[in-house]
């Protein structure tokens, strides 16, 4: 069982920075793929980015060029530095982990079916 707590949510305006934390617990081993979604109000949950613990990362491309996932294996931990914050990115985001490769197919590495493991999320909000 693996258990996952996100950190680092909160308010900023339109342009502003944040940067979410989440740790891993548990069979951290088999944690091949660590990934963030979000889920708005009214919305599907939508993938955001993923990282492959060998290497290798995935993005939305929505958010290409202003979010940068880095998986931190020795930390069991990982990382979603968001920048150029923009209202359309408010959400609950949320760490997932795979024991699988899905990351590493870019059809599967986004798709929230594919993560076994969840964490409760953090809240983003971006004011205009």
């Amino acid at each position: 069982q693996v258990h996952l707590v996100e950190s680092g949510g909160g308010s900023v305006k339109t342009g502003g920075s944040l940067r979410l934390s989440c740790v891993a617990s548990g069979d951290t081993t088999r944690n091949t793929c660590m990934a963030w979604f979000r889920q708005a109000a009214g919305k599907d949950r939508e993938g955001v980015a993923s990282a492959y613990r060998g290497g290798g990362t995935f993005y939305a491309d929505s958010v290409k060029g202003r979010f940068t996932v880095t998986h931190a294996k020795a930390k069991n931990s990982v990382y979603l530095e968001m920048e150029s914050l923009v209202p359309a990115d408010t959400a609950m985001y949320y760490c997932a982990a795979d024991i699988g490769a899905t990351c590493m197919d870019p059809n599967l590495a986004l798709s929230p079916p594919e993560y076994q493991y969840w964490g409760k999320g953090t809240q983003v909000t971006v004011s205009s």
